[in-house]
């Protein structure tokens, strides 16, 4: 950018060769006046032209402007600026605050050079937030001059947004791997910011879902399920080696697993979680209640039921549609051993009150969820369930399938009855 400057003949507060004095006034200060150039004023500011202009102006040799005391030391930085090369003027800022403070005293005073320093010195600063807002306020108001501004502050097209989402996805489930010692910082902030752009509540998602990022979802999905899994295979080993590295591997594991599911609830893709936890559970439950393991390894055994809630709770109510052979598998599944963890988790804590325990909403959750499940079994499954159930009822307490067991009872009379109506009046009987 280049400016012809009137004030490099000119130093700022020099008696010697002033023709002008300016005095920015502030009600109830004593005024102090600055010495200074006519023609440095009338190059630098077209507020300070249009004052020059008036005959009592000139006569007096004196310019008074109003001035906020707040603004004071703004405004009279810009009076030395005026004085400046281009260049000196954007390197004279050493902070946001004051570069803003300038900008609105030179925005008053209409001095075009300067709001250009601090719009180009603002456009290569880093800005918080409350920064940010006033910028934006003040960029409004100034016309072609705040477009290097503007453009910071516009919001990014779809496909930029899309782009780092997916970059964002691939990092937070491990599918850009990396040995970096800041790997893992990075996977879990990329996770923050996700759970962030996907956020549901009075702000407005920014990713507009589209089968690409689908794609690269049931890709992290399968990364995540497929890490999982090669650590159960490793576990027998690694656990003899280093029972603690060996758990803290699962369950860094398991904890990204749980927060993807939340993504994929938001955005209605659980059924491709539920298929994959399905085909997983019987191997990992038969690893897992290893005799090896029955001492230990609690913090996974209690992770690996929040996660299974995930997926209870998804067929529970509704979300995701399964099969009744495979909603069966599920229950049949994971029933047993939640209600065997369950219960050494309470004896646990019996002894040691720092024992892993499941959260209360937790229990109350899967409680549910299961009731639900089972009543929307086949009657042949339900009583399978019910009566395993019921056989070992006086030794686990939970979970209290009661409900259930009620509602089959009235099921089943109701269809005895039914059958017998048919069968008295003659027609086909139908087998339940």
């Amino acid at each position: 950018m280049d400016y012809v400057k009137e004030g490099d003949e000119y130093k700022f507060a020099d008696e010697a060769t002033s023709d002008i004095r300016v005095c920015f006034r502030q009600i109830g200060e004593q005024p102090e006046w600055f010495p200074c150039h006519s023609s440095v004023l009338s190059v630098g500011s077209s507020y300070f032209a249009g004052l020059l202009g008036r005959s009592d102006i000139r006569s007096n040799k004196c310019v008074e402007v109003e001035c906020p005391r707040v603004e004071y030391d703004h405004y009279v930085k810009v009076l030395k600026l005026m004085y400046l090369r281009w260049e000196t003027i954007v390197e004279s800022f050493d902070s946001v605050k004051s570069a803003l403070g300038v900008l609105r005293a030179s925005t008053s005073l209409k001095c075009r050079l300067i709001i250009a320093g601090c719009v180009a010195y603002l456009e290569s600063a880093s800005w918080d937030e409350k920064e940010e807002e006033e910028i934006l306020q003040l960029a409004q108001n100034l016309g072609p001059e705040a477009e290097p501004l503007l453009v910071r502050l516009q919001a990014p097209s779809e496909s930029a947004v899309k782009k780092v989402f997916i970059s964002a996805i691939r990092f937070a489930t491990s599918m850009e791997s990396s040995f970096a010692p800041f790997f893992d910082d990075l996977k879990t902030s990329a996770q923050e910011q996700i759970d962030f752009m996907l956020h549901d509540g009075d702000d407005p998602s920014i990713v507009m879902m589209d089968e690409g990022i689908r794609s690269v979802l049931r890709e992290g999905l399968t990364k995540l399920l497929s890490t999982f899994i090669t650590g159960v295979d490793l576990l027998a080993s690694e656990f003899d080696q280093s029972p603690e590295q060996a758990e803290k591997r699962i369950l860094r594991s398991l904890v990204d697993i749980d927060w993807i599911t939340n993504v994929l609830t938001r955005i209605e893709m659980m059924t491709e979680f539920v298929s994959g936890w399905l085909e997983t559970s019987d191997h990992v439950i038969s690893v897992v209640q290893d005799k090896k393991y029955s001492s230990g390894l609690w913090a996974v055994k209690v992770k690996l039921i929040e996660v299974t809630g995930k997926a209870l709770d998804a067929v529970g109510y509704g979300s995701v549609i399964l099969p009744s052979a495979s909603r069966a598998r599920l229950l049949k599944a994971w029933l047993p051993y939640i209600r065997m963890t369950k219960c050494c988790l309470d004896d646990g804590k019996t002894k040691d009150e720092a024992f892993p325990q499941m959260d209360a909403d937790l229990c109350q959750n899967i409680e549910s969820a299961m009731v639900s499940m089972i009543l929307a079994l086949p009657s042949g499954d339900q009583s399978d369930i019910l009566s395993e159930w019921m056989l070992k009822a006086d030794q686990f307490r939970y979970p209290d399938l009661t409900e259930a067991f009620e509602m089959w009872c009235y099921r089943s009379k109701t269809a005895v009855r039914r059958l017998k109506a048919r069968t008295d009046n003659g027609g086909n009987c139908i087998s339940l």
